[in-house]
């Protein structure tokens, strides 16, 4: 499962020009279901999304998570965005390739199966909506952006 994080101030995703998902502080979540992924890589996605600490504290480190943002106790906002282009494979040529992404319903699947999951361990979590056409507006603060994926056979992390 692939996952890039945008550090944000605010953003938002609109639809036919009405905002269906907008958060202030907080984490973009731009989300990629890969062919053999499930549940257990979508949990372990979401376990490290939540604690990354990439966050300022009182002293300027980056050592909170989203869900101590502000150090006392509230949590930061996910906007989870459906984005199945981060599976695309451009060393062929100049016309990516998306046969790394899985199937629209499995991905589909996860994509709700981790909303799902994000909503029951954080407080304030926002969506996209699965395949449409999305415009997302963002203030990346810093900028912060961390691509990560974790791989099913080796369960393992790793920035791509």
């Amino acid at each position: 499962m692939i996952a890039v994080l945008q550090r944000v101030s605010e953003a938002r995703v609109r639809i036919d020009g009405k905002v269906v998902g907008e958060i202030g502080a907080g984490l973009l979540v731009l989300l990629c279901a890969e062919r053999g992924d499930g549940e257990a890589e979508s949990d372990r996605l979401l376990a490290k999304i939540l604690k990354l600490r990439i966050f300022s504290d009182d002293a300027g480190k980056m050592n909170r998570s989203v869900q101590d943002l502000d150090g006392q106790g509230h949590s930061g906002g996910l906007l989870v965005v459906s984005q199945f282009t981060l599976a695309a494979d451009a060393t062929g040529g100049n016309r990516p390739s998306f046969t790394a992404a899985a199937p629209p319903d499995e991905g589909r699947r996860l994509y709700d199966y981790f909303v799902v999951k994000a909503r029951a361990a954080h407080g304030l979590v926002q969506t996209g909506q699965f395949g449409a056409d999305m415009k997302v507006q963002l203030v990346n603060d810093g900028p912060v952006t961390i691509p990560l994926r974790i791989a099913p056979a080796r369960g393992c992390f790793y920035a791509s």
